[in-house]
């Protein structure tokens, strides 16, 4: 295996967009090598942000480092580019027994068995949901255990308004037009809350935004993005009394941005709707 790792970085090493990087990784990652297999499957995310392979590979990475929560958006990501990647299906499948909604990883199981019914591993993973262990996201990623009612996993409050999507506490935040925080948080680079601060120079950004859009003949504003040096943000209007800030580092392109926005105002909506 070393020698086919070496092999293959002097591939990739040479031509830069090889789909290679996915073997690369995969054999990286099969080794425990996790943080290389990260580097190699981001480095070639970069280079193929439409594929779903990609994404694929990268979730895989993610949950043998135990980050759920971006393996899910790679998993549902791969699904919004070829929505019959049986990987992906798999692994959300993995994702959602592992916080107890067996009735979806069930369905998206069945959803994959559909696609490929030849594939003895998913027959065997749907097997174990109904008997209720859950399946492995891939052959190399340990299974965790069942969950025990009430125990491992607990509902998510109804008070978190971005509960279970990624950077709940840091990098999302929800306001009303007078900048009074909603739900969400915000930290700097150094890990400084600055919540609050933000919150106070967001104040009134809503309807300058509006005033803008009117004044330039855009009709209704749904989302302003901007480009920093050490990261992006994404400003967005789950309801016209209130806004949502995203924040991302500077590495995650505007695009996939706006999918996590978009993502994170859909629940605020609900949380707001809640509220009423």
């Amino acid at each position: 295996m070393p020698e086919d790792i070496r092999a293959l970085s002097a591939q990739l090493a040479q031509d830069p967009q090889s789909l290679v990087f996915l073997r690369l990784a995969e054999l990286l990652r099969q080794k425990r090598q996790l943080d290389a297999a990260l580097r190699v499957a981001i480095s070639g995310l970069e280079r193929h942000p439409h594929l779903a392979d990609a994404h694929d590979l990268y979730a895989r990475v993610l949950t043998d480092k135990h980050d759920y929560e971006r393996a899910f958006d790679e998993w549902d990501m791969a699904l919004r580019i070829a929505p019959n990647h049986t990987g992906a299906l798999k692994g959300l499948a993995f994702l959602y027994f592992k916080v107890g909604d067996v009735d979806q990883a069930r369905a998206h199981l069945e959803t994959a068995l559909k696609v490929d019914p030849d594939d003895a591993t998913l027959a065997q993973a749907l097997e174990m949901v109904q008997q209720g262990a859950p399946p492995a996201a891939d052959a190399a990623v340990p299974p965790v255990e069942a969950p025990v009612s009430g125990a491992e996993v607990a509902p998510l409050e109804d008070a978190r308004v971005f509960a279970g999507l990624e950077g709940a506490e840091e990098g999302l935040l929800l306001l009303d037009p007078a900048g009074r925080v909603l739900g969400g948080a915000l930290k700097d680079r150094h890990g400084a809350d600055v919540t609050d601060a933000v919150a106070a120079y967001l104040a009134g950004v809503s309807q300058e935004a509006a005033r803008t859009a009117k004044l330039l003949g855009l009709g209704s504003w749904t989302g302003l993005a901007a480009e920093g040096g050490e990261g992006n943000v994404f400003l967005k209007q789950p309801s016209p009394e209130a806004m949502l800030l995203v924040v991302r580092e500077r590495g995650v392109p505007m695009g996939r941005l706006a999918v996590i926005a978009n993502r994170a105002a859909q629940a605020a909506s609900r949380w707001l709707e809640r509220q009423v």
